[in-house]
């Protein structure tokens, strides 16, 4: 059976992929983020994906970098419009190429909202008449991210987006600030 696994970055592809083939799955990479920001970002973790996923003998699909339509289509509820634009995505493009099923490494992620993703992929799966392959893969998390570490792989620290981007940073600055202790 084809699974089609949208790929968010290479280290959250180890685990996934591993199960996957266990369970006799033809896995098929898709790397399709329009959120991560800069573009420089999603240069990187795109190289990373190829190099991994080409060091396992598995395909990996680009369909583009299309911010114009992550950026339309975002508005309060980022989160939850990020993962419908790019889960929506790949399971129309399972579905049109004639995969068997359909999967993500968000699900990997502790921090992401497991549930609304869950729910989110079942809905797909019901609305495309499509397979979703569901296993909790945030159990692998901290052995994927071992292994990546091992492989030297690029391990980003934030989803992508620039919303997180920035986040990140003014946390770093906020923590930088409460760590300061002048002595009298």
């Amino acid at each position: 059976m084809r699974l089609l696994l949208h790929t968010c970055c290479a280290p959250c592809a180890i685990y996934p992929a591993r199960e996957a083939k266990k369970n006799n799955y033809i896995v098929t990479g898709f790397f399709y983020n329009p959120n991560i920001h800069p573009c420089s970002e999603y240069i990187r973790r795109k190289r990373e994906a190829e190099i991994y996923f080409k060091s396992e003998g598995l395909e990996l699909l680009v369909p583009g970098y299309d911010t114009v339509d992550f950026f339309r289509n975002i508005k309060a509820s980022r989160c939850g419009v990020c993962w419908n634009i790019r889960l929506e995505r790949t399971a129309s493009f399972a579905k049109e190429k004639g995969f068997d099923a359909f999967t993500t490494t968000l699900l990997g992620s502790p921090y992401q909202d497991h549930g609304v993703l869950k729910e989110l992929c079942e809905n797909l799966s019901k609305e495309k008449g499509l397979n979703f392959y569901y296993k909790d893969f945030r159990i692998g998390f901290g052995e994927a991210h071992k292994a990546a570490a091992e492989k030297g792989m690029y391990c980003q620290n934030y989803c992508g987006c620039v919303f997180s981007m920035v986040e990140r940073e003014e946390a770093k600055r906020a923590k930088k600030r409460c760590t300061i202790s002048v002595n009298p």
